[in-house]
């Protein structure tokens, strides 16, 4: 942590990442330290011990993952045996660097500016791979949009279509901000991040290119680890983001 005289938490920024990952590994949650609470369980681990172990066989790979600065919640159990979940806060100025690039999503045809922060994990050779945490969190943005990067795993369908469009979308689009060009395969653990293809696809209208970029795995392989968004909804939030030439394929 970096405070000033005062005491008070001081944020530690750099304008660019010196580093060229091939490959980009989107996450809702990456657990890489019990101190960043951002994750709340099975899938946050897993992906952060796959990217414990990319760093460790140095492999060239970034991480996307959204800050959650309200975390999911800490577990105590009573005298009782029950469970008691008690609030989490997190401050990012206390593990994380700021970056001083930005982009942005277009979310029901507004304007949603996203900040990205990062983390170095350190694999067992030193070699060394970045996490990098979408923030919306901040006075440009509106106070809904703001709060899309509080809760993991909170709040109605549209408020969770949000969070994954600023997350493929917005995930997609900072690797560019970052310079970060050499990236040619994109892991999506569990489906948060499946936007990223619209990205893609809007960039090429090539369904196979996409295809060959993409790579998915899923940690839940039943109906209800998956989201389900009404087309309605979709429409609204992606606007033209969404092509309308693909919908007979992903509707039924």
């Amino acid at each position: 942590m970096v405070e000033d005289a005062g005491g008070e938490e001081k944020v530690r920024t750099v304008s660019v990442l010196p580093y060229n990952p091939k490959v980009a590994y989107f996450s809702m949650e990456i657990g890489i330290d019990p101190d960043i609470p951002t994750y709340s369980g099975g899938l946050g681990v897993l992906a952060g011990d796959t990217i414990k172990s990319c760093a460790d066989l140095n492999v060239p790979l970034v991480g996307i993952t959204l800050l959650f600065k309200d975390g999911y919640f800490d577990q105590r159990v009573d005298e009782n045996g029950n469970q008691v979940e008690m609030p989490v806060k997190f401050s990012p100025a206390s593990h994380l660097t700021l970056i001083a690039r930005e982009t942005s999503v277009a979310i029901e045809g507004k304007p949603v500016k996203i900040r990205p922060w990062y983390y170095l994990v350190k694999g067992v050779s030193g070699y060394r791979l970045p996490v990098i945490f979408l923030d919306t969190d901040f006075p440009e943005n509106g106070e809904w949009e703001r709060s899309l990067t509080r809760f993991l795993y909170g709040g109605d369908n549209r408020y969770r279509l949000a969070q994954e469009i600023v997350l493929g979308i917005g995930g997609f689009r900072i690797l560019k901000e970052l310079g970060f060009t050499g990236v040619y395969r994109f892991h999506m653990n569990e489906g948060h991040a499946s936007l990223l293809t619209l990205e893609l696809y809007n960039k090429t209208r090539n369904v196979d290119y996409v295809r060959k970029q993409c790579v998915f795995t899923t940690h839940t392989p039943v109906p209800a680890g998956h989201d389900q968004f009404d087309l309605s909804l979709a429409r609204s939030l992606l606007g033209d983001m969404l092509p309308e030439e693909i919908i007979p394929d992903i509707t039924f």
